[in-house]
């Protein structure tokens, strides 16, 4: 649980990191990538020890399919009510495909 807590909290601020200057676009590029580095620094904060505490009770192709799939889920939330785009029914079904592979990738997780 922690492992996912972690993975949550760094894709949040990821996906502000890659995506929030999308919103801003008359800044300049240079003050859009300082601003970026700076968000991404807890991203990195967060996500290696979710992988250090995760990766034992996960295999690492399953911590990354993992991360994928919070990593759209955050996405999903974050193009709704940031940048107040639609997600199309293409998008859900990528999304639930996602979500398969990551019921497949951890099938084999000892209980």
């Amino acid at each position: 649980m922690r492992t996912v807590l972690l993975l949550l909290a760094s894709n949040c601020f990821m996906t502000v990191a890659w995506y929030g200057h999308l919103k801003h676009k008359s800044s300049p590029l240079w003050i859009a990538i300082l601003a970026s580095w700076l968000i991404a620094l807890p991203e990195y904060m967060l996500q290696v020890p979710a992988n250090r505490f995760g990766h034992g009770a996960f295999s690492a192709p399953q911590l990354k399919v993992i991360q994928e799939a919070i990593s759209i889920a955050v996405f999903v939330a974050f193009c709704l009510v940031y940048l107040r785009e639609p997600i199309k029914w293409n998008h859900a079904a990528a999304f639930l495909l996602i979500a398969a592979a990551v019921a497949l990738a951890v099938l084999d997780r000892p209980v």
